[in-house]
């Protein structure tokens, strides 16, 4: 399991790198589809997560498909794993994980490539 989520990470990476450089409509195209749903609770949650998030930063509308069930959890996660780490997780987890039970800190989809535009530009 531990491969297939490092796979899955990959390719989060390489679509948040594309994501960044396209234009709003590009951006809004990319998170219509929703992903198959994986062997992984965490992982349907955080790819969830993402598009709301992507969708709440930029400005585009909510792709209906990461509201549904088996897009949230029903435990905490802290995909950090450092039990130091989880009362900073808490506060600063952005509000599209935050509300799936996933604490992350204030900026987890950072990328090297990323522009500015559409947080607070």
């Amino acid at each position: 399991m531990g491969a297939s989520l490092g796979q899955i990470d990959a390719y989060l990476r390489e679509f948040l790198d594309e994501f960044y450089v396209e234009s709003s409509a590009n951006q809004a195209l990319m998170l219509v589809d929703e992903p198959h749903l994986l062997d992984s609770e965490e992982a349907n949650a955080y790819l969830g997560a993402v598009a709301e998030h992507l969708a709440r930063c930029y400005k585009l509308p909510q792709p209906s498909w990461a509201s549904g069930d088996a897009r949230f959890l029903h435990r905490p996660f802290f995909p950090s794993g450092l039990e130091s780490l989880k009362a900073t997780l808490i506060v600063e987890s952005p509000t599209a994980f935050r509300r799936r039970m996933i604490f992350v800190d204030a900026n987890p989809l950072s990328r090297p490539r990323k522009t500015t535009r559409g947080f607070g530009s």
